[in-house]
């Protein structure tokens, strides 16, 4: 049965005395909570795949990938699939590079997922963005997904900007003023409000 991360309740009350427009989110979704899956490879390959689209063409082509797999995302099995099949599932010739690249690296173990545990997050990201594919959001994603850690803010995040402009009632995309405010009054649980701020427009839970 999955839990939530230890901080999350404290953090909900900590949000919500904080903003009001977070009371009213975390009221009005009061199910669901960040998840992790404790499988590396996985999330990252899921990145990789969620890069530059939306989410439904995320998912469509996930599920397709997945299948491909026979359900079994692993380093081996990705390397082992001829390209053409991947592209069948609707991946990009980049994006199946980045993904084998990924997998030889989980494989030769030049990519140490011990190591990122013990850095902070912006050292965790430097050091996640050096392997080819994984830009800056791939890097949040599998920080915040993964390792759940409690206060990323990615800012890059489509969907993110458009809830804040949603619940805020600010412009699309939101000032980097704006952002900074926002960042600046949830700091400490940024990733919470993130996943929150998601779920305010799609009531299925995002996971990587």
């Amino acid at each position: 049965m999955k839990r939530p991360p230890t901080y999350w309740y404290k953090a909900k009350k900590i949000l919500s005395a904080r903003d009001p427009v977070m009371m009213s989110v975390i009221n009005k979704y009061k199910k669901g909570f960040l998840t992790t899956r404790n499988n590396p490879f996985f999330s990252l390959c899921r990145t990789i795949v969620g890069q530059q689209v939306s989410v439904a063409s995320a998912d469509s082509i996930w599920s397709k990938f997945f299948k491909k797999c026979k359900k079994n995302i692993k380093p081996k099995v990705v390397l082992k699939i001829p390209n053409r099949i991947l592209k069948s599932a609707g991946l990009s010739r980049q994006k199946i590079s980045y993904l084998k690249i990924l997998a030889k690296a989980f494989e030769n173990k030049s990519f140490n997922i011990r190591k990122i545990k013990k850095m902070n997050d912006s050292e965790a990201v430097e050091y996640i963005t050096k392997l080819k594919g994984l830009g800056v959001w791939s890097a949040e994603m599998f920080l915040m997904f993964n390792l759940n850690r409690p206060d990323i803010f990615p800012v890059k995040d489509i969907g993110l900007l458009r809830a804040i402009s949603k619940n805020y009632k600010v412009s699309y995309p939101p000032s980097k003023r704006f952002l900074e405010k926002i960042s600046k009054l949830h700091s400490g649980y940024r990733s919470v409000f993130t996943w929150y701020m998601w779920r305010s427009i799609d009531p299925s839970n995002v996971e990587y």
